[in-house]
């Protein structure tokens, strides 16, 4: 077999596994949808499960989801991209920043469930939170920490050295060149690790299982907003394993496609903000 046709053989082995990959994504998504779309309606998405009322509805889980993914990243995301800028432009090579790396690739590989136990008896009992939404956004914030400090790690090796240099010789201060320099540079991989740890917030149901619980009531009024943080809340997904668990696969999923929309949504906002704030395409 000659070199050009080992080449050629390659690269229909590496375009048959994307296609493979592209062809196993639109399915699943087809097949949910198909399932799923009959259930979805407007009393669905508005309304919560009522005995009483006669309704089934996800509103109340939907708020809540909402809730985990906006509370966990106003936590995680600023002390994740702070922990990356000191290991990559401050912390000098050495054991602690040995360390420090060997402790988060060791974190991101815990089990969820482990972290669930953690958040349950750390946040709910000692600090007394009990089965509510901070305690499952604080319980995830550990949970994601390290995917966004290392993605927004590996995004600031990607800056060229020359930027930093440049930078530095004109007379800026280290903070300035950071900040007006490379984080808009870095800034599309770190919004690839914010939708990575979206897409994780999103899709996890066994920590917030044993921390944010399962309430799926909506907030009684505008103040309730802020109250419903100390209450339990039931995401989507908690929902979907509930009606699984009951075998109320319509109702799962229904849950299943309004999860994948919300995902949908958030990656393309996200795609659409990296692009806005990406400053090497607009040079």
């Amino acid at each position: 077999m000659t070199r050009k046709m080992k080449d050629n053989l390659l690269l229909g082995l590496i375009y048959t596994a994307a296609f493979f990959s592209v062809i196993l994504l639109a399915v699943i998504i087809l097949y949910v949808f198909i399932k799923g779309l009959p259930s979805i309606n407007w009393s669905f998405l508005t309304t919560v499960t009522s005995a009483l009322k006669g309704t089934t509805g996800i509103a109340g889980n939907i708020v809540n989801t909402l809730y985990i993914v906006v509370l966990t990243l106003l936590i995680a995301t600023p002390i994740g991209i702070g922990s990356a800028i000191y290991l990559n432009e401050y912390a000098k090579p050495g054991k602690l920043v040995r360390v420090i790396e060997f402790t988060t690739e060791t974190l991101s590989g815990i089990p969820s469930i482990i972290f669930g136990l953690f958040g349950m008896v750390f946040f709910g009992t000692t600090l007394h939170f009990g089965y509510s939404i901070l305690t499952g956004a604080l319980t995830l914030t550990l949970m994601v920490l390290p995917l966004i400090t290392r993605n927004t790690q590996e995004a600031l090796k990607t800056v060229p050295d020359s930027y930093r240099s440049g930078a530095v010789g004109m007379g800026a201060t280290k903070w300035y060149m950071i900040r007006t320099i490379l984080l808009p540079s870095a800034m599309p991989g770190i919004v690839t690790g914010v939708i990575l740890a979206i897409g994780r917030i999103v899709g996890e149901s066994a920590a917030l299982l044993f921390t944010a619980g399962s309430g799926y009531l909506l907030p009684k009024s505008g103040t309730g907003l802020l109250h419903k943080i100390m209450e339990s809340g039931g995401t989507l997904t908690i929902q979907l394993y509930l009606s699984m668990s009951k075998a109320q696969y319509d109702v799962a999923f229904g849950i299943a496609v309004v999860l994948l929309c919300i995902v949908l949504v958030i990656n393309f906002l996200t795609k659409i903000l990296a692009k806005k704030l990406d400053v090497t395409k607009r040079r």
